[in-house]
């Protein structure tokens, strides 16, 4: 059996300790052979300018591949142009196209609306220089009309330009393989346009909570009471957390998912004892 891919995402940290922390876990996590880390967008004035730093800063710090994510809503097309031409000039040649949040105290959309906009834009003014990921919502994203719609979005994206979709993370395998089935009934070549898999380490039950109520991510009934049962023993809380996401990787490895993507918090751990223990540093190759 084939061993997924794997990558890792971070996000843009406000204080320059978070920062030197960030590049310490970035070059412990480097040395297992990610296909590619990506790099969650700050939208707006000074955060939008330390979210550039961290990606030129990552990419003149090792060879591996930065994806950094691009969001189109509130911005105008001179805008994500601008910054299309600083990522191509970096040497950056993967992103993660996305929908985005409205910045706070913003009016309006934008002249590109949606992710699906935003990716054909992308291939309008950049060709064929990026590869494109886009976001993908096993138990649908909170606000689409309906799952059939929210499917035939992402269809819509990969119709666009969109090379390959990461999942919104989730702790049921079904709703990850009902995704899959149900774009390839679509016509989708999931071989060509990739469905990567989202994956959430569990360290912290209330963080944990509070994004996936903001997502609509689905926490399974056991694993809140059972992380509801442990109260404050942040230890237990850890190793449970590592039990389940293990063995929802299994099942998904064992269903042929292509690539795992790891949201790291920005920490090394538990990510790196999650792809040392599933045998996944032997299986990454280019992208």
């Amino acid at each position: 059996m084939n061993k997924p891919q794997f990558s890792f995402e971070f996000f843009p940290t406000k204080t320059d300790e978070g920062i030197t922390k960030l590049y310490q876990t970035f070059d412990t996590l480097n040395e297992m052979a990610p296909s590619y880390f990506s790099v969650t967008y700050g939208a707006g004035g000074t955060t939008r300018e330390r979210t550039l730093g961290i990606v030129a800063a990552l990419k003149s710090r090792a060879n591996t591949p930065i994806a950094p994510h691009i969001s189109c809503i509130g911005d105008d097309k001179s805008q994500i142009a601008e910054l299309l031409d600083f990522y191509k000039s970096i040497g950056i040649d993967r992103m993660v196209a996305l929908r985005g949040d409205l910045p706070s105290g913003q009016v309006g959309m934008g002249e590109l609306p949606f992710a699906v906009d935003l990716v054909r834009f992308i291939r309008e003014h950049s060709g064929d220089h990026f590869q494109i990921e886009v976001a993908a919502y096993p138990e649908m994203h909170p606000q689409a009309k309906s799952f059939d719609s929210d499917i035939q979005n992402l269809v819509n994206k990969f119709d666009a330009g969109a090379n390959s979709a990461i999942t919104q993370f989730f702790y049921n395998a079904e709703s990850y393989l009902y995704l899959r089935d149900a774009l390839e009934k679509r016509g989708v070549d999931t071989d060509k346009h990739r469905l990567v898999a989202g994956i959430m380490p569990i360290t912290n039950s209330t963080n944990l909570i509070r994004f996936a109520d903001s997502c609509g991510a689905d926490i399974p009934r056991f694993i809140r009471k059972q992380l509801a049962d442990y109260g404050d023993d942040c230890k237990a809380i850890r190793e449970f957390g590592f039990e389940v996401v293990h063995r929802l990787c299994e099942v998904l490895i064992s269903e042929g998912v292509p690539a795992l993507h790891f949201y790291t918090m920005n920490r090394v751990e538990p990510n790196k004892r999650l792809v040392e223990s599933l045998g996944l540093t032997s299986a990454n190759t280019q992208a």
